[in-house]
């Protein structure tokens, strides 16, 4: 039994790796296409690595993906005295798959999709952002700048934000300077479409709302909101600042289509109610990735354990 049992688990975690992998394949994938199609036809750049790449790439014609895994090596190596086997090897596979796609769908170049450069900008940073976001998700990295602002970090206990933005920086004056200024502008709205998307992404597109309700009629908040919205609902004990009074706060995770309902219920109870509403992300547990019984369901079996309960009390007296 105990074998069956690490065999299975053995196959859970060979399956885990392989879908994280394939992720990475894919969000090298997108990137690649982002870049193919609309960054490299429009004389772009990207921060980056990738960026010095494409400036070498516009003045010698070199491939952008060779060039991107020779300029990395040197990271790659550093990842790997200051990080670990682990981040070294990921970090790798993400700088490889990315390098050999890019050159393998450089054909991509010559569909000329549009000849304006914002759209190129705002399309090519879309895709990037997405595929970056998937790679970001897998717990992986393409190497480059986030590498170095990492190690920065570790060192020189600098924010990696800023040393990554200040060396992209520097990329795009240079671009300024070579090419354009239209061309370095249009790079600049690439990069934050980029990061955006990134950021959405890789923390998760499933966004929940949160919500924070101080009031007095908290339970029959609590009571209708449970019933009518099917969420359930968490007791923080909390204590006013001022006149150091107990006061019941309700926590609540809903989807931003139920947000309305829970205003109106506590507004009706309540219309002088303490409310946030905040976005969150990554929720998971029951009602979001996992199947949850009904508010009817749940509250008939706690009253039967109730009545168990009592029944052994008046037992043991």
């Amino acid at each position: 039994m105990e074998k069956d049992s690490e065999r299975s688990m053995s196959k859970l975690a060979i399956k885990k790796h392989m879908g994280r992998y394939m992720q990475i394949v894919l969000g090298c994938f997108i990137v690649c296409l982002g870049f193919n199609l609309f960054i490299i036809p429009a004389h772009l750049l990207t921060g980056g690595i990738s960026g010095i790449a494409l400036i070498i790439y516009y003045l010698t014609g070199l491939p952008v993906g060779a060039q991107n895994l020779l300029y990395n090596l040197p990271i790659l190596y550093l990842a790997y005295r200051v990080f670990g086997k682990l981040y070294a090897w990921d970090t790798i596979v993400g700088t490889a798959v990315l390098s050999i796609i890019l050159d393998a769908t450089h054909f991509l170049v010559d569909w000329n999709i549009t000849g304006d450069g914002m759209l190129c900008a705002i399309f090519g940073g879309v895709l990037a952002g997405i595929g970056f976001g998937m790679i970001f998700r897998a717990n992986a990295n393409t190497g480059g700048l986030d590498v170095v602002g990492a190690v920065a970090k570790k060192f020189y206990s600098l924010d990696v934000g800023t040393v990554v933005f200040v060396l992209n920086f520097i990329i795009v004056m240079a671009s300024a300077w070579m090419f354009s200024v239209n061309e370095a502008l249009y790079t600049l709205v690439s990069i934050y479409v980029t990061a955006e998307l990134t950021n959405r992404v890789a923390a998760g597109l499933n966004r929940e709302k949160s919500i924070f309700i101080v009031s007095p009629a908290a339970e029959q908040i609590c009571q209708d909101i449970m019933e009518n919205v099917h969420r359930g609902v968490t007791y923080l004990e909390g204590k006013g600042g001022f006149a150091k009074e107990r006061k019941d706060i309700l926590f609540i995770v809903v989807r931003l289509t139920q947000v309305s309902r829970v205003k109106t219920i506590v507004d009706h109870y309540d219309p002088q109610a303490f409310m946030i509403v905040s976005d969150t992300s990554e929720v998971s547990g029951k009602g979001f990735t996992l199947e949850c019984e009904s508010y009817a369901d749940a509250r008939r079996k706690w009253q039967e354990a109730q009545e168990k309960q009592k029944e052994l009390m008046d037992g043991h007296e």
